[in-house]
């Protein structure tokens, strides 16, 4: 099935606010509230849900959570969902939304990263519809770096736009802001310099590849399932190769290796032309760092791999579209991806 990428929003276009994974607790009710201010500033009636519910691990029962997401998805004035942000059990959603419905519904836009991808990667794969893996609905109030884009820019660009990011030179060390204490922050502190980093060697990288991927720590529970077959969409909708990126929210090293070697053996990276690894907050284990546990699994595709790319759980955030062309840039005088919705 081609890559089907949503119309772009317009003033007055609809965007969903509903929690496929966690919910928002009483504390930070007043973040939300900024969030959706942000987006209404740019024209868009937001509408929230009913599955918002942040007292427990999930904002409803999964049986709830998956008809109001199918509800969105399939209702043709609602034009983007976004959600505040992810969660843990994403993954029981799967078996019980409609994936003949969504294969017929007019693509929608929808955005978000860490448990998101659970639900954003396989749509993607399995309907065609273009997903944007990007900083979530909390995380839109803040002021976006030089070189770097907002999934708002994105969804408003029209199919066959072409847009170029570039590292901005600085992210943030660690941590969180504390949203209960300073609802309103629009800031990151970005105390951090840095650029991307190639771990399999020193020549320079210039390749393409349609862009595909998410967190490791979601989708390797989705390896040797139906909705990971990432083999199968290379074949149809990427003959020439794939850009897959893959980022660690929060395990260990000996976890992050472990999982990555699962999906190499899975097939998950078989058509890749290069890898992407996202920048992460997540711990070294004592005798092998993240680096080091992505280049143990991955060195064996003999491909370029590029890490420290903002696409991962450490503020700033680079929006990447599954479906869309990639081309990779990194070079000891620049480093871009450039992304065109073909």
């Amino acid at each position: 099935m081609p890559v089907r990428y949503p119309r772009p929003l317009r003033p007055g276009d609809r965007v969903g606010v509903t929690s496929p994974s966690s919910g928002v607790d009483d504390r930070m009710r007043e973040r939300l509230q900024v969030a959706v201010r942000v987006v209404e500033a740019r024209g868009f009636e937001v509408v929230i849900g009913r599955c918002m519910d942040g007292a427990g691990h999930a904002s409803a029962s999964a049986a709830e959570r998956a008809a109001e997401l199918m509800a969105m998805l399939t209702d043709p004035d609602i034009r983007a969902v976004v959600p505040p942000w992810g969660g843990e059990l994403a993954i029981d959603l799967l078996p019980l939304l409609d994936w003949d419905r969504l294969r017929g519904a007019e693509p929608t836009w929808v955005v978000g990263f860490s448990d998101l991808s659970t639900i954003m990667t396989p749509l993607t794969l399995l309907t065609g519809a273009a997903t944007l893996h990007g900083n979530n609905l909390m995380d839109t109030p803040y002021r976006v770096p030089a070189g770097l884009l907002s999934w708002l820019d994105i969804v408003e660009a029209p199919r066959g736009h072409r847009f170029t990011q570039e590292p901005p030179g600085r992210h943030r060390s660690t941590g969180w802001d504390d949203y209960a204490a300073r609802p309103e922050v629009r800031e990151h502190v970005l105390d951090t310099p840095g650029g991307w980093t190639r771990l399999d060697g020193t020549d320079d990288v210039e390749v393409e590849g349609r862009l595909v991927g998410g967190c490791i720590e979601t989708l390797c529970n989705l390896t040797g399932t139906g909705y990971l077959d990432v083999s199968a969409f290379a074949r149809a909708e990427a003959p020439d190769g794939l850009l897959v990126y893959v980022e660690a929210g929060g395990d260990d090293a000996f976890q992050i290796c472990r999982n990555l070697h699962g999906m190499r053996l899975a097939g998950v990276f078989d058509a890749a032309n290069a890898v992407l690894v996202g920048r992460t907050p997540a711990p070294d284990a004592p005798s092998l760092s993240q680096h080091e546990a992505v280049l143990d699994a991955l060195g064996p595709l003999k491909v370029p791999i590029v890490a420290d790319v903002e696409c991962g759980h450490l503020p700033p955030y680079m929006p990447i579209v599954n479906g869309a062309h990639g081309r990779l840039i990194h070079t000891p005088t620049r480093s871009a991806l450039t992304q065109t919705l073909v």
